[in-house]
């Protein structure tokens, strides 16, 4: 039987552990994969957590597998599925988690790999990149407007940095000093993140920002809408909708297609995204990797690398 990364109820790092699993069988519209590598994602403590996602209702069936992102090879296609087979080079956001050696993709939320792109950094693209596009796009600025980024270390801050700039947009990104070489590399201008960030991003744009992409929600999501005037250039990926509505902004607007797919991937073998993947860990370590995530201060990606 297969090893997975589970959690087993609700909790910290306690409820955490490998467990055998059965391998999972494709239904109607899926693809079965053997993952190579998967990507590590806030998103994925935090559901150990408890944490629901906006419109997800039921409960869930413990242990569950981590993980949200993979990139491998099909193994089997369900009933139904056309544009996939078994040998074909995949990435995807997953069916029910990504930290094992098989995971389920939805076939309408996987794409085919690119030959030039490395399993590693393709497991980076469905959720970090994708949420970045995505918001992008649905803060439709013209060429030389202005978006700032907060969170803009992150795994999506760096990806939405990097894809407004293949866009011809103009950058303000908030970080930690720690991490202002890593930002400036993206190609933004770098604003430390702490008390009295709003003024220092002033300073950086006297000309005022077009857009803020919100990455950090809390007070920092509430100083930052004050930054721009038409509060429907104002988004966020990281507070509930009520937070952010008040405001008078909205939620990023999750595309999940194999178009966005495709696009981002797009991007990286042009050489206008880098992953920036910055550790790797095997299956067998994989509580190390989401603990680098989880302490937060993990420059660009951490991904999962399973041995074929």
């Amino acid at each position: 039987m297969p090893k997975a990364y589970v959690f087993t109820r609700y909790g910290g790092p306690e409820t955490e552990a490998f467990a055998e699993v059965d391998r999972p069988r494709p239904g109607p519209g899926q693809i079965l994969v053997a993952v190579r590598a998967a990507g590590v994602n806030p998103v994925d403590w935090k559901l150990r957590t408890g944490y629901r996602r906006p419109g997800e209702s039921g409960e869930r069936d413990f242990p569950v597998v981590f993980g949200n992102e993979v990139s491998g090879v099909v193994e089997e296609t369900g009933e139904g599925v056309t544009g996939f087979a078994a040998g074909d080079e995949v990435f995807g956001n997953t069916a029910a988690g990504g930290y094992a050696r098989y995971a389920l993709l939805p076939a309408g939320v996987a794409a085919h790999k690119p030959a030039e792109l490395s399993h590693t950094d393709a497991a980076t693209l469905p959720v970090a990149a994708a949420t970045a596009y995505d918001g992008l796009r649905q803060l439709a600025l013209p060429a030389g407007a202005t978006v700032l980024v907060t969170g803009a270390g992150g795994g999506v801050g760096a990806a939405a940095a990097q894809i407004a700039r293949a866009f011809g947009l103009n950058v303000v990104g908030v970080a930690s000093e720690g991490k202002k070489d890593f930002v400036e590399a993206l190609g933004a201008v770098h604003v430390p993140s702490g008390a009295g960030w709003a003024e220092r991003a002033r300073a950086a744009a006297p000309d005022g920002v077009d857009a803020v992409y919100d990455l950090v929600g809390g007070e920092v999501l509430t100083e930052a809408a004050a930054l721009v005037a038409d509060r429907t250039k104002l988004i966020t990926a990281a507070a509930p909708a009520r937070d952010v509505e008040e405001l008078g902004g909205a939620r990023v607007v999750r595309a999940r297609t194999a178009a966005v797919l495709d696009e981002v991937a797009r991007l990286v073998v042009r050489g206008e995204l880098d992953p920036h993947v910055t550790r790797t860990y095997p299956l067998e370590r994989a509580g190390e990797a989401l603990r680098a995530v989880e302490d937060g201060h993990a420059r660009g990606k951490i991904v999962i690398e399973v041995a074929a």
